[in-house]
This record gives structure tokens, C-alpha cells and sequence, in this order.
């Protein structure tokens, strides 16, 4: 195959077939990361799609400081993360906090589910929590909807942000609690339900 600068110069010339090239290139490994993150086929696939069209769009903006292979995977994983972000507000979030030695122990959140059987108000409460979602810090909020949502390992959270796993657990760790701080201050739950410092966690600043 050409040199990939040399196609996507092509492409900007007004070559569309060229595009083809960089596809070929690029599918599996694009496709493979959708599922990695979706766990659904379909959900892949569209996404792929998705990603492979937005970037033909976005193509003028790819300057070259990487390879385009790494700003296609960047550019798919921002997809992705959107698409999990939507599901999570039908989803409950677990507030588990599990230590770097994998000890679990439940930080004083209830859960939804434990709520009074009345509709309107677990409905308000879920979408509290998935609009405290943008109160976190982005790699905090990354890694919590990676892990929460969709169920993602923590080798494969780390595998895809190229992080290590220790970093993975810390993060998700802190945006756990964080979270929790924020659905308290917010009101959604009574101050009773208070989680110990964040400080308490361990580790650095990750």
C-alpha cells in the first residue's frame, strides 16, 4: 500500500476511491475496538461505520503529528465513549470501591433499585446520576462508564487508554467516590450516606 500520507494527500485532492486504502488498513482494528468496548457485533459495526465516515469528514483536520492509524483508534474510542454514555442513564451505577490489593467494600450509596416503588422518583434519580457524570474530571468519567457500564475488564480499560492497570483502578476508584460526593452535595442523597475522603483511596493522582 502507498504511504498513508500519500493517500489521505489524495484524498484531499479529491480521490474518494482512495479512501478504500486506509480502510482496508484500519477495519479490523477499529472494529475489534468497538466490540471490545460496545460487547455487541452490531453496535460494532455502526460504530465502525460511524467512526470510518466521520473520519473521511474530519480528514483536513488530521495534521500528521501521529499516525493516522492512532488518530482513527482516538477518534473511534471518542465514539464509543459517547454511545456508553447514553446507555448509562438506563443503567444503575455500581459504587463498589475495590483497593489496589482487590479488596471490595461498598461505599454508602444505596441503590436505585432499593428506592421507593415509585417510578418518578427512580427516574429522577437515574438521571441525577447521569448528569453527575459531567461533574467528573474526563479520565475519571472515561474509565467509570468503561467499567460500570459496559463491564469492561480492567486489563482491557487499560489496554485501551495504553495505561496500566494499576492506573485503571485508581481512576476508577476516585471517580467512584467522587461521584458519590456529588450525588450527596447535590441533594440526591442524605448526608448520612457520606463516603470516606477521597484520601483514604491511596495511590497518587491518577
Amino acid at each position: 500500500m502507498l504511504d498513508e500520507r500519500t493517500i489521505i494527500q489524495k484524498i484531499i485532492a479529491g480521490d474518494k476511491n482512495a479512501f478504500e486504502d486506509l480502510v482496508i488498513a484500519n477495519q479490523k482494528n477499529v472494529y475489534n475496538l468497538a466490540l471490545k468496548m460496545t460487547k455487541n457485533e452490531d453496535d460494532a459495526l455502526d460504530i465502525s461505520q460511524e467512526a470510518f465516515i466521520k473520519a473521511y469528514r474530519n480528514l483536513r483536520k488530521f495534521r500528521g503529528d501521529s499516525k493516522f492509524s492512532v488518530w482513527l483508534y482516538r477518534l473511534t474510542y471518542n465514539i464509543c465513549i459517547d454511545f456508553l454514555r447514553k446507555q448509562s442513564k438506563e443503567k444503575v451505577i455500581s459504587l463498589d470501591f475495590e483497593d489496589d490489593s482487590g479488596d471490595v467494600s461498598p461505599i454508602e450509596i444505596p441503590d436505585v433499585r432499593n428506592l421507593p416503588e415509585d417510578s418518578a422518583v427512580r427516574r429522577e434519580v437515574r438521571k441525577t446520576i447521569a448528569e453527575s457524570f459531567s461533574d467528573l474530571p474526563q479520565k475519571h468519567r472515561d474509565v467509570l462508564v468503561m467499567r460500570e457500564v459496559n463491564s469492561m475488564s480492567y486489563e482491557e480499560i487499560a489496554e485501551t487508554l495504553m495505561v496500566n492497570v494499576g492506573t485503571v483502578k485508581s481512576r476508577i476508584a476516585r471517580a467512584r467516590m467522587s461521584l458519590a460526593d456529588i450525588l450527596v452535595k447535590k441533594g440526591t442523597f442524605p448526608s448520612s450516606y457520606r463516603h470516606k475522603s477521597i484520601d483514604t483511596a491511596g495511590g497518587g493522582t491518577a
